[in-house]
């Protein structure tokens, strides 16, 4: 198996083992540890969108100044815009929320559960898309090593996301099976997106630094609107900033080693 299907397969796996948790533990997770994990979570793909994505992205167009830069600022940009889009046109509810968000539905509530987290594994599927993109056009800028680390990474902190949608969802009254499924079919967009990003990617190589910040932005998105607001809210607010502090070291030194 080359690094490329490594890299596409490995964030979907994190979230597969992570539902599986629904077949080996009785209640869901306190929320001490959930707003731990979403922490974690979170400091992960802040230093991935970094280390992995903004710098390459500098660093791939050659220029010096205000053009080297310019490509990161218009991505970064872009990307926020299209989640904050999404967010807009898809019908979605966080899980410690009981207020739907988006356009009014018939939905049931574990729909909107599955799409809230769908719609956050997205901009990671893209992230991974152009993270290998760029490793297979632009070796020295982005080493395949590099691709793979940010796909260690982000399946890291998929295994506890996976967890975290499929235990709530058995606590709420369904089966195991479909817990798990749910789960499991919420991380199934990231090689989706993973897969059509290097597709995209590698028709428009010169624009793939754009790409590179579009994802960066789509994922500070999620982080901003979605994870740090989860760990700051009620009790134990400080579990999630030591979550975020671990995901972030750990993505950063993740990078730096294999990168």
């Amino acid at each position: 198996m080359n690094g490329l299907t490594v890299g596409i397969l490995l964030p979907f796996l994190g979230t597969t083992l992570g539902a599986a948790c629904v077949f080996l533990m009785k209640n869901a997770f306190s929320s001490r540890l959930q707003k731990t994990l979403t922490g974690f979570a979170a400091g992960v793909m802040v230093a991935a969108s970094v280390w992995s994505l903004l710098i390459p992205a500098m660093e791939m167009t050659g220029e010096e100044g205000f053009m080297r830069i310019l490509p990161a600022s218009v991505g970064f940009v872009c990307g926020i815009m299209f989640l904050l889009f999404l967010d807009v046109i898809i019908p979605h509810q966080h899980l410690d929320s009981d207020q739907s968000e988006g356009p009014k539905s018939h939905l049931s509530k574990t729909a909107k559960l599955v799409f809230a987290v769908t719609l956050h594994n997205i901009p990671e599927g893209m992230a991974v898309g152009v993270a290998l993109a760029g490793a297979l056009e632009h070796n020295s800028y982005m080493p395949m090593a590099g691709a793979i680390a940010l796909s260690i990474g982000i399946a890291i902190q998929n295994f506890p996301e996976g967890a975290i949608v499929s235990m709530p969802l058995r606590s709420a009254g369904n089966s195991r099976k479909k817990s798990f499924l749910m789960g499991t079919l919420s991380g199934a967009v990231e090689p989706i997106f993973a897969i059509l990003t290097i597709l995209l990617a590698s028709i428009l190589v010169p624009v793939l630094p754009y790409f590179l910040a579009f994802a960066a932005g789509a994922m500070f998105y999620v982080v901003v609107e979605e994870l740090i607001p989860e760990t700051q809210a009620g009790e134990h607010s400080n579990m999630g900033t030591i979550g975020f502090t671990f995901g972030f070291l750990l993505m950063m030194i993740l990078d730096v080693l294999l990168g």
